[in-house]
């Protein structure tokens, strides 16, 4: 099968997703500072959700640019992952809400772990078709950005409900550690 249907599927999905996340910051009433402070907390929620989501947009673009082909066990893993980032925007404003509280963390932690384990599973679907000499498992060998990834998530789902500070350096850890994307894959599908 084409993979360019599932590139083209999953960046409208990502889209409205972002979309749905911006539609959630209210305005503030009144031009004061005073109206502004309260939704310091919602306004944090969305960067960072914003950026994990870009993130996941430009690592799934890089993957898809490391391969040809695609079957139904792919077209179902990545259905997973776009699963759960669609619940980002609803975490994101729980979170945001209510000022980082131990619960709304804890889900938004369970959500970005299982963002990472829906990722890995779709690049070992891919690996799986194109083989273990291919460019994607050369790459994914490599680079174990992906496993630190998913331990600290778990981590973050640990500490939450008690520690959601932690939770939180968590999340912004592991953006700063993917903000920059790998080149490892273009430079393999430049040779």
């Amino acid at each position: 099968m084409s993979k360019n249907r599932l590139e083209a599927f999953s960046d409208g999905v990502l889209a409205i997703i972002l979309t749905i996340m911006v539609l959630e910051l209210k305005v503030p009433h009144g031009i004061e500072l005073k109206n502004i402070l309260p939704l310091w907390g919602i306004f944090l929620s969305y960067i960072l959700s914003f950026i994990f989501i870009i993130i996941y947009w430009n690592n799934h673009h890089h993957l898809f640019h490391a391969v040809e082909k695609i079957d139904a066990k792919v077209m179902w893993a990545n259905a997973n992952l776009l699963f759960w980032l669609s619940l980002l925007p609803f975490v994101s404003g729980f979170m945001g809400e209510n000022h980082f509280a131990p619960l709304p963390v804890l889900l938004y932690a369970i959500v970005t772990f299982m963002a990472g384990l829906a990722f890995t599973i779709l690049t070992k679907s891919l690996i799986k078709i194109h083989g273990k000499d291919s460019i994607l498992n050369k790459v994914s060998r490599e680079s174990k950005k992906g496993e630190i990834s998913l331990t600290l998530y778990f981590l973050s789902v640990c500490f939450a409900y008690f520690f959601p500070i932690i939770s939180c350096a968590i999340f912004v850890g592991v953006a700063t550690m993917w903000f920059i994307p790998s080149k490892k894959i273009e430079n393999e599908v430049k040779k």
